[in-house]
């Protein structure tokens, strides 16, 4: 396979923590946290065949595990597939709303599932990162980018929404109006570092009242860990007595909070793109500006060597240059063809995400020229790609709304003005690019409804099968050394490198990654640890 085209989840410009201008610390707060396994897996029966479109399917008792009797009644209801999207199925489950108390109220999970082209083995279940993607859509759009024909052949894949993203039980914010309106507006350039942050805050506290209006009280129950507690009922429900799992990006975090919670369920996870689950919101962030200004550098380098490319000198002179144009924009605001204001935000959002991979970084060239021209519309198009902007002017999901919800649940993020500039100083000098447009983005959590319950832990997964955990050497938005340090922290984790440029590996990699995942999901065959593709 080759490289992934231009997709709103490919990358996801929005780092868990950041901020980028007026509503920038609601909106287009920067990077990402975006997108295991067992030589022994449990599976569902040989025979089990999957009943024809339309018709109830209940989990076979084998399967659920020991759960309580207040879960039981979600882990055994009947759940109707249906023929959706022309050639797959679709479904609705329902979870619990809180896991403390699940009798309260249910919300749904919308889930999609492709069958097994041969004889299934059992289900992958997939989540393309985020916090905020779509697993439901990266099934429906991106099946042959994420999965291989021989992976298709043995498994049924199911991608689902997390709560509180898209065709889920889902956070609203904004309407699209709103949004659109939000993205183009920017803070006075003469405002004082001390006006920018009370702009911010107010801006920052009308967005958190607008989300707690709008949605209720799912608002407090979007975390990563009530998401993993949904995906075992899922399991369940499609009747594997273990869980498989391809996680991207936030994925992992998804895919190793599971195996922390239930090790003993843990089947073949695969977790590329990892993040390291012991660090702080600041140092996830910190570690993002410096992998972003790295993917530039090497971006700068590679354009420097076309006929065709802006970027004249050193590479050190090309990124100044990038410098140069990102101060113009933020002096005075671009306009686009379709007549929509472009300030630095937006900019630096749509700049950010062919950053993601290098298969897209001749496009990222051609809308820099455009822009150097006077004609930002390119780089818009790359930021609508981000925000999930269609032309017509909707928004196709809710991903914004959704990643800002899950971080600020999951990560205690500190608002002292004096501490969060301390941060800043730090993300300039790990990017004097991008740096700045990352910090302050404790302001946003600092003004949610709803207090963070979980925080940085890391995991081991005592006693689970094998868990294969993939870094990329260049990889912007999860640094490499995050890899490592999830790999090392997991009892059963197996570390495997492929050595390029991107924001994951499998599926637009090389045929050494797309093979070694391929085998451990079909044969089991366990990756050496420490193994380079």
């Amino acid at each position: 396979m080759t490289s992934r085209p231009l997709h709103p989840h490919d990358g996801d410009p929005r780092g868990p923590r950041g901020a980028l201008g007026r509503a920038t610390a609601l909106l287009a707060a920067s990077t990402a946290v975006v997108l295991g396994l067992s030589g022994c897996m449990l599976l569902a029966p040989d025979n089990r065949t999957d009943p024809p479109s339309g018709e109830l399917e209940t989990a076979d008792p084998a399967t659920i595990g020991e759960v309580g009797e207040d879960l039981r009644t979600f882990y055994t209801q009947d759940v109707r597939w249906e023929s959706c999207e022309e050639s797959f199925s679709c479904a609705t489950i329902d979870v619990p709303l809180d896991y403390t108390d699940p009798g309260r109220d249910s919300i749904e999970i919308a889930a999609i599932r492709a069958d097994a082209s041969g004889e299934a083995q059992g289900t992958i279940l997939v989540n393309p990162g985020g916090p905020g993607g779509s697993g439901f859509n990266i099934v429906k759009d991106s099946l042959d980018y994420v999965t291989t024909e021989r992976l298709r052949e043995d498994y049924d894949v199911v991608g689902f929404d997390p709560r509180g993203v898209n065709r889920s039980s889902a956070v609203e914010c904004y309407t699209d109006a709103e949004q659109d309106e939000a993205r183009q507006e920017s803070y006075p350039v003469e405002a004082s570092p001390d006006e920018r942050l009370d702009l911010m805050t107010a801006d920052a506290e009308e967005f958190a009242a607008l989300c707690a209006e709008r949605t209720g009280e799912l608002l407090g129950f979007v975390d990563t860990e009530s998401a993993a507690r949904d995906m075992d009922i899922l399991r369940a429900l499609v009747s594997d007595e273990k869980l498989n799992f391809l996680g991207f990006s936030y994925g992992t975090q998804l895919g190793a909070t599971y195996a922390e919670l239930f090790p003993e369920r843990v089947g073949r996870l695969v977790l590329d793109g990892a993040i390291d689950p012991s660090l702080s919101g600041e140092n996830i962030t910190l570690g993002q500006a410096g992998g972003f200004e790295k993917a530039l550098r090497a971006y700068v380098a590679d354009c420097q060597q076309g006929t065709e490319c802006p970027y004249t000198g050193t590479v050190d002179d090309g990124v100044r240059q990038i410098q140069d144009l990102f101060a113009a924009v933020e002096r005075e605001p671009m306009t686009a063809e379709d007549g929509r204001r472009v300030p630095i935000s937006t900019f630096v959002q749509g700049f950010l995400l062919p950053l993601y991979d290098n298969g897209n970084w001749p496009t990222l060239t051609q809308a820099v020229s455009d822009a150097l021209d006077g004609d930002a519309s390119g780089i818009l198009y790359l930021a609508d790609l981000s925000a999930e902007r269609g032309q017509n002017g909707t928004y196709a999901g809710n991903s914004t709304a959704a990643f800002l919800s899950v971080n600020c649940l999951d990560y205690p993020m500190t608002s002292d003005p004096v501490q969060m500039r301390a941060d800043e100083k730090e993300l300039v000098a790990a990017s004097p690019t991008f740096g700045r447009f990352l910090a302050f983005g404790g302001v946003t959590c600092a003004a949610w409804k709803y207090p963070p319950v979980l925080g940085p832990t890391p995991v081991e997964a005592a006693g689970a099968d094998p868990i294969v955990v993939i870094g990329t050497t260049g990889d912007p938005a999860t640094p490499y050394a995050w890899s490592t340090a999830l790999a090392d922290q997991l009892d059963s984790g197996v570390h495997v490198t492929w050595e390029g440029e991107g924001h994951t590996a499998y599926g637009r990699s090389n045929d050494c990654i797309l093979d070694l995942v391929d085998a451990f999901f079909v044969d089991g065959t366990v990756p050496e640890d420490g193994t380079r593709c």
